[in-house]
């Protein structure tokens, strides 16, 4: 029997679908819980990512600590949206 995770592909693990789901949790544990997902989301356009997640998201949870996280993400992602770390982005400079 197959465990429901939410619908996004780029939430496979459901770590974004389960924060919005526990009742009471901080903006702290939203921001550990999201660079969780973060570090574990495959490599590409961030920013699409982010907007995916708040389209499934933001309409029924305007407040939630979680979509604070997720709006301040877009806010201080790079201005190409693509995130470069590690040896690439030595590589890049």
């Amino acid at each position: 029997m197959a465990v429901f995770k939410g619908n996004l592909d780029i939430d496979p693990r459901g770590m974004i679908y389960e924060a919005y789901r526990i009742e009471g949790v901080s903006l702290e544990e939203c921001r550990m819980i999201f660079l969780d997902w973060a570090l574990n989301t495959p490599q590409g356009d961030t920013k699409a990512h982010l907007y995916e997640l708040l389209a499934e998201y933001e309409a029924d949870n305007t407040d939630h600590p979680m979509t604070h996280v997720i709006k301040d993400g877009l806010k201080s992602s790079g201005t190409d949206g693509k995130r470069r770390g590690g040896r690439l982005a030595r590589v890049l400079k």
